[in-house]
């Protein structure tokens, strides 16, 4: 129980510390630190103790995620900023694990919502949710989801961002046409996945998409594609999409 309570404390504020660094420089109203400080008389709830699964460790799981060496090769700040200004923007977060990229992503959007289909994911980032600042706290939600339908509202978010996610989905067509539905006209679909090389970090080859694949299923959709670059990450592939301000003519929406 004790090994599980430090090992929280320690994904929390490796999570959350250097986003708050690297938002608040230069933002005059931006707090030091997102993470609500308890009164020094109070000694608090503990934590909530993370699960464990089968053979495998959930502690394991998350530790992979938030890997320091996932900082080096994933580049977070570097792919939150292909989003651009995501002030005053509501920003969705598919299959967003730890949170990863979602609890980075709070300081600058108006509302980041972290979706994911594992209720265990669900739990842990409500678990750092009631950790955070009162002004961070309410922009963020969390979202339990089916593997297919994000359960997004009709236009409910500007930015939508899956990373290491897509090839995990079925039907990604139609996925796409339902994730189409709830972002707003103009909004964008940032998609990062692991090129189908021989790569020391990413899943099996059955669960990596070509990248000329993802292309046509996104234009199949409905999107727009904006950018694509395969340099900027050593492993990985980006994609930024556009839902039109109007349908495509080739579109089925």
């Amino acid at each position: 129980m004790r090994h599980c309570q430090i090992f929280y404390l320690f994904i929390v504020l490796s999570v959350l510390l250097p986003a708050c660094r690297q938002e608040s420089a230069g933002q005059p109203d931006s707090p030091n630190s997102m993470l609500r400080q308890p009164a020094p008389s109070s000694r608090g709830a503990d934590p909530t103790p993370l699960p464990k699964t089968g053979a495998g460790s959930f502690e394991n799981l998350v530790a992979d995620y938030e890997s320091k060496d996932r900082g080096i090769w994933q580049k977070p700040n570097m792919v939150i900023s292909l989003l651009g200004d995501l002030e005053g923007k509501t920003v969705a977060d598919i299959g967003a694990g730890t949170g990863y990229f979602t609890f980075r992503m709070v300081p600058s959007a108006k509302k980041v919502i972290g979706i994911d289909i594992d209720q265990r994911f669900i739990n842990f980032m409500d678990s750092v949710k009631v950790r955070l600042d009162d002004r961070y706290r309410d922009r963020f939600e969390t979202r339990l989801a089916k593997p297919t339908d994000p359960l997004l509202k009709p236009e409910e978010v500007d930015a939508v961002v899956l990373v290491n996610t897509y090839g995990y989905i079925g039907n990604r067509v139609q996925y796409l046409k339902t994730l189409w539905k709830g972002i707003t006209p103009g909004g964008r679909l940032l998609i990062i996945d692991f090129k189908k090389n021989n790569l020391p970090v990413g899943p099996p080859d059955e669960y990596k998409v070509a990248l000329s694949q993802v292309q046509r299923e996104l234009l199949t959709s409905g999107f727009s594609i904006d950018k694509i670059d395969q340099a900027a990450l050593d492993y990985q592939y980006i994609i930024l999409a556009e839902k039109p301000l109007k349908p495509q003519k080739n579109s089925t929406q």
